[in-house]
């Protein structure tokens, strides 16, 4: 079985031997650095799993001006909404370095779910659990001052590694100022706030959370 369908939600209950099955229909991919995986718009329907390499996945106005949503590495997946409601692609996905991804498409999870009509509960669950979070970080993000919206990006674009919070890369200020509707002049103060008090250090491409972040750090 191949253990990339282990890390996603969307499978986890599905039993052993259906599992068995969706991992004989994944295509395993090779991309080279700045490849464009994906663009916000298109029509195409399947999952991207990430093996290794990095891919930073973003939406753009019709000027070209990116805003980043987040970084993804090894055990992150994406493109699962179109996935499911066959609607065009709300975002676009590009390489940030040499990566391999495994793909499954659209045809081939509903023939699984047609075998395994226990999946759907599951769908439901994981479906119910994004909306919720996505609606408790709009809230969050509505309700706090600039300070408490960066501290909040920080700490959700990080990923725990060997007990240290990273964000690898790290975004630039612009990409924060972006992110939160705030000027890239008031994300350099707080940044370098944030680094004096020894809540946060850059390290090479690399920024790691030293401290609990919260509204108040």
């Amino acid at each position: 079985m191949n253990s990339a369908l282990t890390s996603i939600p969307l499978f986890s209950n599905m039993s052993n031997e259906h599992l068995e099955l969706l991992s004989a229909r994944l295509k395993h991919l090779s991309y080279a650095r700045n490849s464009v995986i994906i663009t916000e718009g298109d029509h195409s329907d399947s999952l991207y799993i990430v093996n290794e390499g990095k891919i930073k996945i973003y939406i753009s106005d019709p000027n070209g001006k990116e805003m980043l949503l987040k970084n993804l590495g090894p055990g992150d997946y994406f493109g699962e909404l179109a996935l499911l409601d066959k609607k065009p692609r709300s975002a676009s996905a590009i390489t940030l370095c040499d990566s391999q991804l495994s793909v499954i498409s659209s045809k081939d999870l509903m023939r699984c779910l047609d075998n395994n009509p226990e999946m759907y509960a599951n769908l439901l669950q994981v479906l119910v659990k994004r909306l919720r979070e996505a609606t408790e970080s709009q809230r969050q993000l509505a309700l706090m001052n600039v300070h408490g919206r960066l501290s909040l990006t920080l700490l959700s674009l990080s990923k725990e590694i060997d007990g240290i919070r990273i964000i690898e890369p790290k975004p630039t200020q612009q990409d924060f100022a972006n992110m939160i509707g705030a000027s890239r002049e008031m994300v350099s103060r707080i940044l370098k706030d944030l680094k004096a008090a020894g809540y946060i250090e850059s390290r090479g491409t690399s920024l790691i959370i030293k401290k609990t972040l919260s509204a108040k750090s």
